[in-house]
Parts: structure tokens; sequence; C-alpha cells
């Protein structure tokens, strides 16, 4: 399955996240491209309490803080968050990020 750019659905997560989801139609996994500008989320850490997500940076650079341990990021990386790991952003970055099972915003929450 093909979903082109004309169809993505673009989600304003914060003023310093901008998501762009590509519905694939499969439960099993899906893709965004997303851009961070600043912190995200602007306070407190976010989680997914079902979906692995599998993080790509496109462009830019920053930190992604997981459950307390930071880790520089730039054009390139790839990293793996894991369901219910605490995290956050924090940069200026581009990046695609894979979630299995696909996303949904019923398994994601804002925590502390």
């Amino acid at each position: 399955m093909i979903v082109k750019k004309s169809k993505r659905v673009q989600h304003a997560n914060a003023a310093t996240c901008i998501a762009y989801e590509y519905g694939l139609g499969d439960k099993d996994i899906d893709v965004a491209y997303i851009k961070i500008d600043g912190r995200y989320p602007e306070k407190g850490r976010t989680l997914n309490r079902k979906s692995k997500e599998v993080i790509f940076v496109i462009d830019g650079k920053g930190i992604v803080e997981i459950d307390g341990n930071v880790f520089d990021m730039e054009e390139g990386d790839s990293i793996l968050i894991q369901p219910n790991q605490k995290f956050f952003f924090d940069g200026k970055l581009k990046i695609v990020v894979c979630c299995n099972p696909a996303w949904d915003p019923k398994q994601y929450e804002f925590v502390d």
C-alpha cells in the first residue's frame, strides 16, 4: 500500500511538535513524519502503553530522555522506545516514527 503525501493527516501535538500521520490501514504498524522545534512534550514526559516506537532522525540535532537516560540524537541516528517507557524530546529535529502495533491516541498519555 502507498500513502501519498497529499493523504497524510496533520496533527498539531503542541506548539513544538507537528506530526504527519500516514495511515497505512494496518493495525500492526504505522508511520509518521514529525517536526520537533523545542521540548516535546512541553513539560513532563509521555509514554505509549502498547507500542514499540522506532525513531529515525532525518535532520537536526537534539536529545531524547528515556526513563532518566539522556541520549544525543542527530541526523542518521535511530532509537527504540519500548512500551511504558517515559520520554521527552528537546531540540530541532525532523524524525520518522514507526509504531508496532499501530499508534492510537488511546494508548498514549502524558505523565509527570
